[in-house]
């Protein structure tokens, strides 16, 4: 099986890794959450910035209010 000679076994039991898709998923939203630039998540993803907003929207969600927050804090 394909899963067992790309992942751990503790990987391959992580409920990220159900499929290698999965997988993937879980480390673009962890990089959006973490607040890498999408730009860059979308080339490390290997696709455009149209398409990480399409597919990774609710990564973004709420994001204003963490950025104005910073922007606020940095002018006090």
């Amino acid at each position: 099986m394909a899963r067992g000679k790309a992942f751990t076994g503790e990987q391959a039991a992580s409920p990220l890794a159900a499929t290698p898709y999965d997988f993937r998923h879980a480390g673009v939203s962890l990089r959006l959450n973490a607040g890498t630039p999408p730009a860059l998540v979308a080339e490390w993803a290997g696709h455009s910035v149209e398409v990480l907003y399409r597919v990774y929207a609710h990564c973004l969600d709420g994001d204003d209010d963490r950025w104005f927050g910073r922007i606020d804090d940095e002018l006090k």
